[in-house]
């Protein structure tokens, strides 16, 4: 029986060299921190057994996941709008932050844990969206609505404030 490999050994911080060079260092340590606090959120053992339950419930194979890839720096459309994640069709998720502009606008409207907890949010319902992405490939509507169900799962059984479980599914979900 061949073992599968855990998906937490999968996920890996990247950045792209280029855009390194040209970040101010101001900006380059909040997306560094950002990208490190993302990646220990996507590998704590409780989201990981949530992750492995949903891939059993939908029959995807671990292994149709080769590398989970948490950016430093955010990725825009050309059309101006921000991505939080994405999938290809060899198994590699690339999982994006938000602006930095954005971040500070929130800091201003919402205390810091509510920010933190928003980011963290953000980055488990997206790879929950894009490892459903997997399966459905590109079937929108069918990942969207899943990822709303079992992100809403999660965070219900994670956070009895009901209050701050609807704010952030409003903030995550609403188009």
């Amino acid at each position: 029986m061949i073992k599968m490999s855990k998906l937490s050994s999968k996920i890996r911080v990247v950045s792209n060299p280029k855009k390194m060079e040209s970040c101010p260092e101001k900006g380059l340590q909040f997306y560094k921190t950002y990208a490190l606090v993302v990646s220990e959120t996507l590998q704590k053992p409780m989201f990981q057994r949530f992750i492995d339950w949903i891939l059993k419930r939908e029959k995807i194979e671990k292994n149709a996941v080769r590398d989970i890839q948490v950016r430093v720096f955010p990725f825009q459309k050309e059309n101006g709008n921000s991505v939080a994640g994405r999938c290809n069709n060899k198994g590699v998720i690339l999982i994006f932050p938000r602006k930095r502009s954005f971040l500070q606008k929130k800091m201003q409207e919402h205390k810091k844990e509510n920010v933190r907890f928003y980011l963290k949010s953000r980055a488990m319902a997206s790879l929950i969206h894009e490892l459903l992405h997997v399966k459905y490939e590109s079937d929108e509507g069918m990942v969207r609505k899943l990822t709303k169900k079992y992100f809403g799962i999660f965070i219900r059984h994670q956070n009895t404030d009901t209050q701050k479980v609807h704010s952030i599914q409003k903030m995550l979900f609403s188009v």
